[in-house]
């Protein structure tokens, strides 16, 4: 019988995503041989062609034909034959053999090949102009009408249905009903929500994906029988654009500098902590990375965390207690009010990114003090995100510090999807503002995004991180984080900064260790002795280029979908484009007709509870993999499925897709007010 909800059910037959029927069986063995027959290539087309050769500046579509080339014995690739080679998986990708003026290390599948140098953009606020307070658009008024309508029948009919079916049908509703002398663990209204909406819908989320989640994502295909109460896959794969992950620099790769320094590590402490050499508690390596890491930030010292949530709803108890208050954003992420919760403080919200109402809430409880006894707070820490990853925007960051100046009180910045994604060194919202970060008073992160690994970091004075080490309750109760890991995260911040050349010895025949100053690079004292990356990670060529192509890619997106038309939030420097979808309904087929699309496009679609109830959108997540016309891609995809859809209702000037394909260097550096 036929699936009633067709989900991916075949893979498109020109997709050169299509996993191959059959793959070659002399592939070359690492990048290296990869690189050295490139080499040989290039020279002796060079000594044919002569000056006649092109070189190509950008990587062809991802939807190009697909061909494959077999590596012949001495794996020189031939001239004349289909440039297009494959994964080790048997998956196709297109890359084009680089020239000598561009020689990649990476493979195109997980991070795309671009050598223009127009493609490229630096993450900073112009120094003097105020900061863009963006102002979010309401759709017209038959979109919010239409969108509360769906909702309106959603609700009724889900309790038409629970009402007739526990009486019709009591065997499906045991788990909501006492039986057997036990109350039931969910309530009708607690899980009401996801067997109603969510449940429809479910094909579009926790998709399986297997492989590495670079610039391309390999995905289990998946049916249903009974509506999405069931998914079952397929066996079969489909591999597409990958739109979805907080992999904002591309370190999420399964080869390159930093996973040879991942291997090396293995090879020497082994994959857990187990037999390592301790010191004070510790491995020396974690002592390492938190020397690196308060370096990188540009503070006295810091603490490193084996989980990003951890990291908040651990750390914040340790810094204030019951007669202190929090002041928070009211976009703050779970963790750090699940931190607030355990800290015992009173908390106070504020509206999202509004100054006015932050400074209106100072004065009331600064002047009202502690609820009863009007008592003065013992400490007021307020609490912000330098990124906010549901919106998109930016905090305010020069404001805060302003009235932090004036009303004397604590800053803690949560920069778990700005570090290493902005500043024109990767440094957070701090450098992208340009502000000394040691103005703020706890800088916290995480290495999940940008840095491809996982854990988190707080970072502030050296008293401060010794008070949070005592009393912190990830110090004494949590895992430490595994070798590995820990390199992998030394390895992409090391790339991210470059390394500095190690100091001439002094007349005793020692080295210095003085610090270079912020945002400098990485002293090589700070970096383990065996620790030896490529020379393009080590010079921070390679970091640079990241950056610049990730701040290229955003503001492309985010002003592409403008023009087209779209109503988005955040800010153009943002690596997280959300687009506005409003009505229920919108956002699985706009899910599923991405993911049905010749190239596969994976996408994130949120809804309630997760945003308000009326503000569903869809979070194109950028990285520095993507290549220009994988922008140009989704700009196609969107222009199509949002006529389908009914969703351009942004204002202002719209272009042409073409027109702002041709446009695009020009859109990206022009002024937008």
């Amino acid at each position: 019988m036929p699936s009633p909800i067709a989900i991916n059910p075949v893979s498109p037959s020109h997709s050169i995503f299509k996993k191959m029927s059959k793959s070659p069986t002399n592939l070359p063995a690492s990048a290296a041989s990869y690189l050295s027959a490139v080499s040989q290539a290039d020279a002796h087309a060079r000594a044919r062609s002569l000056a006649t050769t092109v070189t190509p500046t950008t990587t062809p579509p991802l939807s190009m034909s697909s061909s494959v080339t077999v590596f012949s014995d001495d794996n020189v690739l031939r001239e004349g034959e289909p440039k297009m080679f494959d994964n080790d998986d048997g998956l196709s990708y297109p890359p084009i053999p680089p020239t000598s003026e561009q020689v990649f290390t990476t493979v195109h599948s997980e991070f795309g090949h671009c050598a223009n140098e127009e493609y490229r953009f630096t993450s900073q606020h112009p120094p003097g102009k105020p900061v863009p307070h963006h102002k979010e658009l309401d759709p017209p008024y038959y979109i919010l009408l239409s969108t509360y309508i769906s909702y309106m029948i959603l609700i009724c009919l889900g309790h038409l249905r629970d009402f007739f079916g526990k009486r019709l049908k009591p065997s499906a509703y045991t788990h909501l009903l006492p039986h057997n002398g036990y109350a039931p663990l969910n309530s009708d209204f607690d899980s009401f929500y996801t067997r109603r909406l969510k449940l429809r819908i479910d094909d579009c989320f926790s998709t399986p994906v297997t492989g590495v989640p670079g610039r391309t994502i390999i995905c289990y295909d998946r049916e249903t029988q009974d509506y999405n109460a069931n998914l079952h896959t397929t066996g079969r794969r489909t591999r597409g654009l990958n739109i979805s992950s907080y992999n904002y620099l591309g370190f999420a790769q399964a080869r390159g500098g930093c996973a040879d320094a991942v291997a090396e590590v293995i090879s020497r402490y082994g994959v857990s902590c187990c037999g390592a050499r301790l010191e004070g508690g510790s491995l020396d390596l974690h002592q390492t990375a938190e020397r690196l890491i308060a370096q990188f930030v540009g503070q006295e010292d810091s603490i490193i965390s084996s989980m990003g949530f951890a990291t908040n709803s651990t750390i914040i108890p340790a810094l204030v207690g019951k007669g202190c208050l929090i002041i928070s954003d009211e976009f703050n992420h779970a963790s750090i009010r699940f931190g607030v919760r355990l800290s015992g403080a009173s908390v106070r919200t504020f509206k999202h990114n509004s100054m006015k109402s932050f400074e209106n809430l100072l004065r009331e409880v600064i002047s009202q003090g502690q609820p009863k006894t009007h008592r003065p707070w013992k400490k007021i820490l307020v609490i912000v995100e330098g990124l906010y990853s549901m919106e998109g925007s930016i905090v305010d960051l020069p404001k805060v510090l302003e009235l932090k100046k004036k009303y004397k009180f604590f800053l803690f910045v949560d920069e778990a999807h700005s570090i290493g994604a902005m500043g024109a060194h990767g440094r957070g919202v701090a450098e992208y503002y340009g502000i000394d970060p040691r103005s703020i008073d706890i800088l916290m992160g995480t290495f999940t995004k940008s840095f491809g690994a996982a854990g988190g970091y707080v970072a502030g004075k050296k008293n401060l991180m010794d008070h949070i080490r005592v009393r912190g309750h990830s110090g004494p109760y949590a895992e430490a984080m595994s070798p590995p890991v820990l390199t992998q995260v030394m390895a992409s911040m090391a790339s991210i900064m470059g390394v500095a050349p190690e100091p001439p010895k002094s007349a005793n025949g020692t080295s210095s260790n003085t610090l270079i100053p912020y945002p400098g690079p990485a002293p090589a004292h700070m970096l383990p002795n065996w620790f030896d990356l490529p020379p393009s990670l080590k010079d921070g060529t390679e970091g640079l280029i990241r950056l610049r192509r990730l701040a290229f890619n955003a503001r492309y997106l985010s002003r592409g979908l403008k023009k087209l038309g779209f109503i988005t939030y955040g800010s153009d420097d943002s690596p997280i484009v959300p687009l506005m979808l409003f009505n229920p309904g919108k956002m699985c087929a706009f899910s599923r007709m991405m993911k049905q699309r010749a190239t596969p496009i994976f996408t994130v679609v949120v809804a309630y509870p997760a945003t308000p109830l009326v503000t569903s959108r869809v979070r194109f997540c950028l990285s520095a993999a993507h290549t220009k016309d994988d922008v140009d891609l989704i700009l196609k995809a969107c222009d199509e499925i949002g006529d389908w859809l009914d969703l351009k209702q942004g204002v202002g000037e719209r272009w042409s897709l073409q027109e702002i394909m041709d446009r695009a260097v020009e859109l990206v550096h022009m002024d937008i007010d």
